[in-house]
């Protein structure tokens, strides 16, 4: 009775959020239903028929966990997941609740959850996934998280605790997930990058993770391919990248419009561009053969799907292409930069910055991404959000002309459209509010869906 009461309350909530336009129902059910019954998603996801995936990291959780939903989903299977990103858990507790019945059980086959870092231990004991994620570890919101090193601590003791029948999928490249793994007893499935073509020769200097953790000396890196990510080893020998057993090799990348690698024999094609979209392929395709999928099957349906909202998001708007990229941190904005500018060849850009809790209240982050890179080749940069002030002086200290700063997402996206031409296409690279405020003005002009129906 208390589990159907929590169920029942909880899509209430949710229907009534909706309903009155307030939002999309994406946490506050989880919230009702776990103050009724706290063992509520423990419960529903008993009823999963095959189990659950869980996906945390700091960048690409939101896209890998759509990836993996697609792929079961083509599969033939019913899949539930927090698809508009609200993950902590009573986000993973709403998603449950949507696809329940009025009996109080989940009707599902699968479960995919992006979890949020701190809250992955909660995650991993409710939910007893039979595959977990750890995409990558990167600076990010400090004033809520701390150092890295912290964080990681947390995700290894989640990590250690997973249920006997549970695979570890882990990315290599990444010297902190590479510690967590080597600490677990069970060996993870590993995955990462092997084509140099597409590598730096060099950490940038808002790398975060240079340092063995055995002995503390300075990783030596033969390849870097998005922040601290690639090929790295202990000059004292104490520390090494593991070797993947999925790799990635042969990558050709398109700007945001497309990428392609071979990956054990696959050729994997995606309608998605950047780097750091091919590791979220790689973990995609490590987590679905770990649970029985085809290589050939996921190869083929990886064509067809389409990008999380505001993650690579395509829009058209009055004449113009808008390609709308979550920006959040040191490590994702300089990948999402290079990617517009170096393989998109961008030239018209809206960037919003907010500090509100969901982006982390302290931006002197800004001053570690390498805006220089914008210098000479943007025709117009609009700075945004409710730290656009700040911004334009971080642009101006990169010698970078920017427009008039603009916290309004309206006049900022009405300045942004005026500024490019008809038939071009600007990036709006944001955090995470700062997208979700303009997307907000998107859908009310019709160029947007509410991003619950997409």
């Amino acid at each position: 009775m208390r589990r159907t009461a929590a169920v029942w309350a909880g899509k209430a909530t949710g229907a009534l959020s909706r309903i009155s336009r307030r939002g999309g129902g994406t946490t506050l059910p989880g919230d009702v239903a776990r103050a009724i019954d706290p063992d509520v998603l423990r419960k529903l996801s008993r009823d999963l028929k095959h189990g659950a995936v869980v996906i945390t990291g700091t960048n690409g959780k939101t896209t890998t966990s759509r990836l993996i939903s697609w792929l079961l989903e083509g599969a033939g299977h019913s899949v539930v997941s927090n698809r508009a990103g609200a993950n902590l858990i009573f986000g993973a507790t709403a998603a449950a609740l949507e696809r329940a019945g009025v009996n109080g059980r989940l009707q599902a086959d699968w479960g995919v959850f992006e979890i949020d870092e701190a809250s992955l231990e909660r995650a991993v004991d409710e939910i007893q996934p039979r595959a977990a994620i750890v995409l990558n570890l990167f600076r990010d919101q400090l004033d809520r998280y701390g150092e890295l090193e912290s964080i990681a601590k947390r995700i290894e003791t989640a990590m250690s605790h997973l249920p006997e029948q549970s695979r570890a999928v882990l990315n290599a490249d990444d010297p902190r997930v590479a510690e967590i793994g080597m600490n677990l007893t069970r060996k993870p499935l590993w995955f990462g990058l092997d084509d140099t073509s597409v590598a730096m020769r060099e950490l940038p200097h808002a790398a975060d993770a240079r340092t063995c953790p055995r002995c503390g000396a300075s990783l030596q890196f033969d390849a870097v391919y998005v922040g601290h990510d690639g090929v790295y080893r202990c000059p004292n020998g104490d520390f090494a990248r593991p070797a993947p057993e999925i790799a990635a090799t042969h990558i050709v990348l398109t700007g945001f419009e497309s990428l392609a690698m071979d990956v054990d024999g696959a050729h994997i094609e995606l309608p998605l561009g950047g780097l750091y979209n091919c590791y979220n392929a790689l973990a995609a395709f490590a987590a679905a053969i770990s649970l029985g999928l085809d290589e050939a099957f996921i190869a083929d349906r990886l064509r067809s799907v389409r990008a999380a909202f505001g993650r690579q998001e395509r829009l058209e708007a009055d004449g113009r292409r808008l390609n709308l990229v979550l920006s959040k941190n040191p490590a994702g904005f300089n990948e999402t930069l290079r990617t517009a500018i170096d393989l998109a060849g961008g030239r018209y850009f809206l960037i919003g910055l907010n500090d509100r809790r969901a982006d982390g209240t302290d931006v002197s982050w800004i001053w570690d991404v390498d805006f220089e890179r914008l210098r000479g080749r943007a025709q117009v940069v609009v700075p945004a959000g409710n730290r656009a002030n700040d911004l334009a002086v971080r642009l101006k200290y990169a010698g970078v002309e920017g427009a008039p700063p603009e916290s309004d997402p309206a006049r900022a996206l009405n300045a942004l459209i005026s500024a490019t031409p008809t038939g071009e296409t600007a990036h709006l690279l944001c955090t995470y509010t700062a997208m979700l405020d303009l997307r907000t003005e998107l859908v009310r002009r019709g160029w947007a869906k509410p991003y619950w129906e997409t």
